[in-house]
């Protein structure tokens, strides 16, 4: 990502071509004696999905609505085109500083039931210091310690919802819309 002052923030190459390692030798090993061509890559695109960012696109479009029905049509335009060049949980969390804490509030309240786990994810993400590539694979996630961490990080920080719902609704996240940029 660019930043204003020109320079370029994110995850460094390394760490991504350390982690696209590690998603090839986990579906190498999952399909063993059986491997396809075709398996491997249906595997490794499900294995290595980010859960952030495949949880975005809805937990983004959620957001334009809750602002378009309070009569915000332009926050919610800026919502829709600043997620573009913004990661979207730091865009929520200045909307924390920057709304009435009742509105905010309502938009979070809302967003338990309207709205994909996205928020949990990433803070969980940002939390267990995975670095500056901010993802939670498909294939962590197929690890039952990262769901009890998952369920244990839910209850201490979000204990109004029920653990095993937000689960549930990680455990949706190939039928969640995806961005799709254009150039």
């Amino acid at each position: 990502m660019q930043l204003p002052d020109g320079s370029i923030k994110g995850p460094d190459l390394e760490q991504i071509i350390e982690k696209e390692n590690e998603v090839i030798r986990f579906v190498i090993d999952k399909l063993k004696d059986g491997f396809s061509l075709e398996a491997f890559k249906k595997l490794y695109a499900h294995f290595s999905t980010d859960l952030c960012d495949a949880t975005e696109f809805d937990f983004i479009t959620y957001l334009y609505l809750f602002f378009d029905s309070k009569e915000l049509p332009h926050m919610a335009e800026l919502i829709k085109w600043g997620t573009l060049h913004l990661v979207t949980y730091d865009l929520v969390m200045e909307l924390k500083k920057a709304l009435k804490k009742s509105l905010y509030f309502e938009l979070i309240e809302q967003a338990f039931q309207k709205a994909p786990p996205y928020l949990q994810l990433y803070s969980f993400v940002m939390q267990s210091n995975r670095g500056a590539l901010h993802c939670l694979t498909g294939m962590e996630w197929d690890d039952i310690e990262t769901i009890r961490s998952f369920k244990v990080y839910v209850e201490l920080h979000y204990p109004h919802i029920q653990s095993t719902e937000l689960i549930r609704q990680v455990n949706s996240w190939p039928s969640y819309r995806r961005k799709i940029f254009a150039d």
